[in-house]
């Protein structure tokens, strides 16, 4: 699947997508307050009421530059909390090479932030050791978010992914810290979008009048469209992640932007409207 914006292409290389079995994640997202919102089926929710998600990177294309932003899951990483994320084999980087994206033609790798779901695949596991999966590209990680996670110790599960998909980017000196409103081309830049983790930032995709934002995990399902208070289990300050939800959802509505959800399954895309007084996505 893949999106035109002007003269950026971007394309989801999905790792894993599941349906139900997200009540961790979004608990006040039961079936029977899902199957109320009948726009989310049958694309992001069954009818059943329960929910679609996705993991999957997103590949941006901008004139001279080639990044990919969030690196899903990976494969043989260990001590992840969730059992089906421990010691993956799956095959993702086929799938991104047979989609044209071999991982020496990535120069810019870009985390919006640093849990496990999304930094998996900066490295991968050869003879023993950690290597970046990306041998040509820089790795670009938002300083306020490294900060705080290699000096945590409220989320213990956080560590292994830090051990083995971060430092050892850092160890080989192929990490940029930036900031939260950081230009990476003439194309993209971050915008800041925290709550969920402290240093969080979404992609904005300019190009020739067209726009498009990934999301990252701001929102995790578009049923938080329609229930901006509906926080995730991972939010680092829930009501902080809420007022970005809001924000940002008010500030996208009725504009010609094309929002790409991070974990957003089937779609994955679409265009945010008012709904009385919350939103919906429009695919």
């Amino acid at each position: 699947m893949k999106w035109q914006i002007g003269d950026v292409t971007v394309t989801k290389i999905v790792e894993l997508e599941m349906t139900g079995g997200t009540r961790f994640i979004l608990p006040d997202a039961t079936p029977e307050a899902v199957r109320p919102i009948a726009w989310l089926m049958p694309h992001f929710a069954d009818e059943n009421g329960r929910l679609r998600m996705s993991i999957h990177a997103l590949l941006v294309d901008a004139p001279g530059r080639r990044i990919i932003v969030d690196t899903c899951l990976g494969n043989d990483k260990k001590d992840r909390r969730i059992p089906t994320w421990n010691e993956r084999s799956g095959p993702f980087l086929d799938d991104l090479a047979a989609a044209g994206f071999a991982p020496e033609t990535i120069d810019t790798v870009l985390c919006t932030h640093l849990h496990v779901d999304h930094v998996g695949w900066n490295t991968r596991l050869v003879n023993g050791q950690w290597v970046p999966t990306f041998p040509k590209a820089r790795y670009l990680f938002g300083r306020i978010e490294y900060e705080h996670w290699t000096t945590q110790t409220a989320r213990p599960d956080q560590h292994p992914g830090i051990a083995d998909s971060v430092k050892p980017i850092f160890d080989l000196g192929l990490a940029d810290l930036v900031e939260l409103d950081h230009q990476i081309c003439p194309e993209v830049r971050l915008v800041p979008s925290t709550g969920h983790s402290p240093g969080h930032a979404s992609v904005m995709i300019s190009s020739k009048g067209q726009h498009a934002m990934i999301t990252g995990d701001f929102a995790h399902h578009p049923c938080q469209f329609a229930h901006p208070e509906w926080c995730s289990t991972a939010d680092y300050d829930q009501k902080a992640g809420e007022a970005t939800r809001r924000r940002i959802l008010g500030e996208l509505a009725g504009e010609p932007v094309l929002v790409i959800g991070t974990h957003f399954a089937g779609p994955t895309a679409g265009h945010v409207v008012r709904d009385g007084e919350v939103f919906r996505l429009v695919v």
